[in-house]
Order: structure tokens, then sequence, then C-alpha cells
């Protein structure tokens, strides 16, 4: 019964969810047609959040709004445990903010103009050093309009539950843009929808606010030392296991 239970469930947040995704896609570019960023604009991302949670059946806990200032803008960076992590981060954070994402998402009809048109920043794994330029580039642009960046440090969701290493990427970007890093950890997601499974369950996703930490006076020797300590906060309130230590990091 209970299977018969999730697979109910799991039709109805996908029967809610892929028209509410072209619905928002449609608002957001008709929205940039005829009015400068903001306002809507950056509702839509945390309406379209909260709604695939409404509809999955998820509870959804926010810890630690006081640590964030709103009208700053921040490097967001947590744990990466399953496909449901960005829809959690859009509804749980009290600012605007744009992920990453690979370069084949932008090729989806409609979906993909609307992460253009919103900002959502395109990466090129192939392209190289052009990649990383296009990274900061729109990491400014999005800053300059008030927008967070979202990055998962690890690079791709953990298969297993276990934290990878942190790339350092994350800290190069809010050096070189000089605003702070800010922490999250994310719990509860992997058993919402596990990687690698069509299943959606009810469940209770937790995430958890940490200090910002700042990056003025921050030095390229340092980005080692700042990753393996955001990596350790991070994996200590989401109380799992690494299968790295993060000294292994990698850029």
């Amino acid at each position: 019964m209970r299977t018969l239970a999730h697979g109910l469930r799991s039709s109805l947040t996908f029967v809610i969810g892929i028209p509410l995704t072209a619905a928002c896609a449609v608002a957001a570019i008709l929205h940039t047609l005829v009015r400068p960023p903001g306002g809507f604009l950056d509702r839509i991302p945390h309406f379209w959040g909260r709604t695939w949670c409404r509809a999955a059946g998820v509870k959804l806990t926010v810890e630690g709004l006081e640590r964030i200032d709103t009208n700053q803008v921040y490097v967001v960076i947590s744990n990466h445990q399953s496909a449901f992590d960005i829809f959690a981060h859009f509804a749980a954070l009290p600012v605007p903010i744009r992920f990453l994402a690979k370069r084949e998402l932008f090729k989806i009809p409609l979906f993909g103009t609307a992460m253009r048109r919103i900002g959502i920043v395109e990466v090129d794994r192939g392209a190289g050093r052009a990649t990383h330029q296009a990274v900061n580039r729109g990491a400014a642009q999005n800053m300059a309009l008030g927008r967070s960046l979202m990055i998962y440090p690890e690079g791709t969701r953990s298969r297993d539950g276990a934290m990878l290493p942190f790339k350092k990427g994350a800290f190069a970007i809010a050096r070189n843009l000089r605003v702070p890093i800010l922490p999250t950890a994310i719990t509860g997601s992997r058993e919402v929808w596990s990687p690698g499974s069509k299943m959606i369950r009810p469940g209770h996703i937790t995430v958890t606010i940490l200090d910002p930490v700042s990056t003025e006076n921050m030095t390229l020797r340092d980005l080692g030392g700042m990753t393996n300590q955001a990596f350790s906060a991070i994996a200590r309130v989401a109380d799992i296991e690494a299968t790295a230590e993060p000294s292994d990091s990698r850029t």
C-alpha cells in the first residue's frame, strides 16, 4: 500500500509540477519582454520551488534565517543530495538566487529560454577557461541586480548520500567579486527523491543556514582552507559522512 501511495503522490507531483514549470517559464519570458528585472521576476523561482514542495507533500523547515542580511548578495553553497535540492533552496531562501546549470538544459524548448531570461548561469564544462570567464561574468551580472549565486561545490549529486569533496570554484568566485560565502546544509531531500529514482516521496526537508563567511582580504592561498572549513561545517550540520577528506578537493 505504501508503494502505491508513493506512486500516486509521484504522479500527482509531476502532473502539477510539469505544467507549473511551463507556466512559470512563460510568465518569466513575458515579464522580461515588458518589464525590467526584479520584483515579480524574482518571485517566480520562489513560487515555483514552494509549489513543487507542496505538490510532493514535502514539509520544508528553514533554520538560521536570522543569519541572512536580505540587503546583501552572497555566493550560497550547500551539500547536494538530490535533484529536489533546487526546489528546496528556491523555496527556502529569503533572497533571490540564481543557479549554475549545464549547457544541455538550455536546449530544452521554452525552459531554456526562460532560464536565460531570469539569469540562470550557463556552464559549458567542455569550454575550459572560457567557462570560468562566463560563470564569473554571469555571477557579476546577477549580483549587480541584487541576486545571489547558488552553487553546489561537490559539482554533482552524491549517489550514495556521502558528501563528495568540495571544489574551490565557488570560493574563487566569491573572492573575485568580494562577496561573502553563505554556507547552507540540506537534509531529507535524498529520502524525498533519491538519485536515479523516478519516485518522489513525501518527507521532511530541512535547510539550515550557517554563519556567512567574509572574503574580505582573502588571498588565493586562503582558498583551500576556506573550502575545507565550509565543507566541515556543512558536514557537521548535515550529519553525513564524507567520501574523502575535504583537503582532497580540487579547483
